[in-house]
């Protein structure tokens, strides 16, 4: 009877050990699990940059340049200059004097080119964009269904037991239907507002 308390007692002071150690594999799982799921986004970024063409690259690269508060500063600074230079500044005689057409001319020409690399550079994210959103739908409608299999088979298992009052509730059984996207999708349509662009009904 004493062996069997003392055994009863170490158990109950092991429960803690074995209640930390499983906090513990499951930390490090999801830490896993973490690590995993961002290494799968690093390569799909990683093949993205990758299948860019070299005038692509180009373009990002003077998108990203242009972006920059140093070339905001270096513009400022050369604009500076060169208005100062022909404006009569130092007794020079000006190589492009007032109204700087060669000025207007050269911002010109660089405001189309930048805004070709931009338009170039967006045209490319948003296709890059197009591809992620698809993706989030695909694993969306697969976590979907395999959330619709755990709930019939969670109501298999809660029949087997005998236990009625979750499963015949109406919204288990909404739940546990598999779900129409061309419908879910004509619902939210038919509930968001008008578009601004749209034409008035008559």
């Amino acid at each position: 009877m004493i062996g069997s308390s003392r055994a009863r007692q170490d158990e109950i002071r092991a429960r803690p050990g074995r209640f930390a150690g499983a906090v513990k594999s499951s930390s490090a799982d999801n830490s896993t699990v973490a690590k995993e799921n961002i290494r799968a986004v690093a390569r799909l970024q990683e093949k993205a940059a990758l299948q860019r063409t070299l005038l692509q690259r180009a373009a990002d690269r003077i998108v990203a340049i242009a972006g920059r508060e140093s070339t905001v500063v270096l513009h400022a600074l050369f604009f500076a200059v060169w208005i100062g230079l022909n404006a009569g500044v130092g007794r020079r005689h000006p190589f492009d004097p007032f109204p700087f057409v060669f000025l207007t001319m050269i911002v010109s020409l660089e405001a189309i080119f930048l805004t070709l690399f931009v338009l170039g550079s967006q045209n490319r994210l948003t296709q890059e964009a197009d591809r992620r959103a698809h993706l989030d739908l695909q694993v969306n409608l697969l976590s979907e269904q395999e959330m619709t299999m755990v709930l019939r088979m969670l109501g298999e298992v809660c029949r087997h037991l005998d236990l009625r009052e979750t499963i015949s509730s109406p919204k288990f059984q909404e739940l546990a239907r598999r779900t129409d996207v061309g419908q879910l999708a004509e619902q939210v349509e038919s509930h968001l507002p008008p578009a601004a662009s749209a034409p008035p009904r008559q």
